[in-house]
This record gives C-alpha cells, structure tokens and sequence, in this order.
C-alpha cells in the first residue's frame, strides 16, 4: 500500500473524486493484471472491470453524470477500501504521459491539495512518491501495466519518472 497523503476526513468530506461526468471518462480508475484477478477472486462482478481494465462507472442515483461502482453514495466511503486499486491509492497524484515523458501530475480538483501544495509536507510526500515510483519493482510494475499511464488534461506536473521508454 501507498503511504496516503490526504486524510481521510478530507476525503469523506469531498464529493470530488469518484464521480465522473462521462461513462468513459480518462478519470476513471484502470486497474493492474492483478487487480483485475484479484477484485474477480473477491466475488466482485466482472461488469464492474470494463475491457480497458477499467472500473466500469455507474449512473448516479442522485443525478447527472457516473460513480465509481464500489462508491458508497451515502456514506462517500469505498466498499473496496482494503482492496482498492493502486490508482485509487495514489489519487490525487497521478502518473501521466506528457511529451513522450512519464510525469508524476496531481490534481488540483482536490480541495485538500489546493490548500497544501504550497506545504513543506507536500514537497516531501511528492519526494516520496517519485522515489517509490522510481524503484526498479514500481517501474517494471508500470511497464507491464502501460494503462496506468494516461494523458490527463488540466494537472500539474510535478517530477518525471525515470520511465526507461515512455508508451507511445
């Protein structure tokens, strides 16, 4: 597991994350081999992984746009927290691929790192988070997982990875 940044009373309060206006949003979580396998282990229905290896969103009972499939509406809690892919762990960084570089982005849509990016705290967790991503286990891991590495519009970069051969 990731060490996680925002805390979770930061989370239960959004409603940010997890909810997409798009059915095939680039926003929704893509899962590793072995989440896939894993979550099909567990009993969690196949509909629920789409055949990009995405968590295939749901409508939103309250109104327009899709939810994650294993989000608790009313409680704004993860019915797959312990099992939740590593996506999800590293949200609201993100590993995106700019210019034929691999980059370690974040979301600014998160209300807690608009307040904390200017922080001390900040600088070390993105410190940590691209010395983990850079470890030789984390970049064959995303080599053999290219759908982790998306093109996300409207983050901020934050480091390179040191990706051997970005994805075309």
């Amino acid at each position: 597991m990731i060490k996680q940044f925002v805390p979770e009373v930061a989370c239960l309060k959004c409603q940010g994350c997890c909810r997409f206006k798009e059915i095939d949003s680039v926003w929704t979580p893509c899962l590793l081999e072995e989440e896939v396998q894993d979550l099909l282990d567990k009993d969690i229905p196949a509909a629920y992984i789409n055949m990009q290896r995405k968590i295939q969103p749901v409508p939103n009972p309250k109104g327009e746009g899709f939810l994650c499939a294993f989000l608790e509406n009313q409680s704004n809690k993860c019915k797959i927290y312990n099992l939740r892919p590593f996506e999800c762990q590293l949200y609201p960084f993100l590993i995106n691929l700019r210019n034929k570089k691999v980059v370690l982005t974040v979301d600014l849509n998160c209300p807690y790192i608009k307040e904390a990016i200017n922080k001390k705290e900040f600088k070390e967790y993105a410190e940590y988070l691209a010395a983990y991503l850079n470890s030789k286990e984390q970049l064959e891991m995303l080599m053999d997982n290219p759908q982790i590495i998306q093109a996300y519009e409207d983050v901020t970069d934050l480091i390179e990875l040191k990706f051997p051969d970005a994805p075309k």
